[in-house]
């Protein structure tokens, strides 16, 4: 299945963590790396007393389940020192989302595919077209459509990464 992978975060060495990241989720057992964006700086979506965000998009295809998806990208996380409590949508070191698995759209208590807000967060559009820029989005339509729709929100490229 293809799926895709939202990257980011804004404390400590932020580009870093993103860049490991990819690295460790290309290593999962029975993930294939198929391409990576470029990263992008935006402002916070929470709280503005707080450092922009590095984000970027990752495309791999696995035949993981969502869930267990989900359960490695989280120990990632968890790896990078990722705390789960405080603010929604505060400072974080990591945060990988499961933005789009294949044609599925899925609701449950801990997953929903396609990410929710996907469709209004432009530093998700972006590196997603990256990736894949003729994406169509389950329920929501062609990834072109989303991004003429989306502000651009100060977002812009800081780093093209090599092999990406």
């Amino acid at each position: 299945m293809r799926a895709y992978i939202g990257l980011g975060g804004n404390l400590k060495q932020p580009q870093q963590h993103v860049l490991d990241a990819q690295r460790e989720i290309a290593s999962l057992a029975g993930v294939k790396a198929l391409a990576f964006s470029r990263l992008y700086r935006s402002a916070p979506m929470g709280p503005k007393d707080q450092p922009d965000y590095i984000n970027a998009v990752m495309a791999i295809e696995t035949p993981l389940t969502p869930l267990e998806l989900l359960d490695r990208l989280q120990a990632i996380e968890t790896a990078h020192g990722r705390v789960r409590q405080g603010e929604r949508w505060g400072p974080r070191t990591l945060d990988l989302d499961l933005l789009v698995y294949g044609d599925k759209e899925i609701q449950s208590e801990r997953l929903t595919v396609p990410h929710p807000g996907i469709a209004l967060r432009r530093f998700v559009l972006m590196p997603l077209h990256d990736v894949e820029p003729h994406l169509k989005i389950p329920g929501l339509g062609s990834l072109e459509s989303l991004l003429a729709a989306c502000p651009l929100d100060g977002l812009a490229v800081i780093l093209d990464v090599e092999g990406g």
